[in-house]
């Protein structure tokens, strides 16, 4: 593993046990900010409305490649979905 200092920039990410709500937190203040609806969401990242619902909510994870739809969707970059 390289030492910290040479793997690039640091970002606020947040931790382990605590990353599906830091997960929820985002996907839903970012949906608000774009005045996306749940549905609107699922239907620009290929999901069910219900599915962005339960994210939001912190009931389920979301795979890599989803969190990456649903970040495209939102017009950010993955990262962001995970800052704190």
């Amino acid at each position: 593993m390289q030492p910290a200092a040479d793997r690039g920039p640091s970002f606020p990410m947040a931790k382990a046990a605590n990353i599906r709500a830091v997960l929820a937190k985002n996907v839903r203040r970012l949906r608000i900010a774009k005045g996306l609806t749940q549905a609107a969401l699922a239907t620009d990242a290929g999901q069910h409305q219900g599915f962005i619902s339960e994210v939001e909510n912190g009931k389920t994870s979301a795979e890599l490649d989803t969190v990456g739809k649903i970040a495209a969707a939102l017009g950010v970059h993955p990262r962001e979905l995970f800052e704190e």
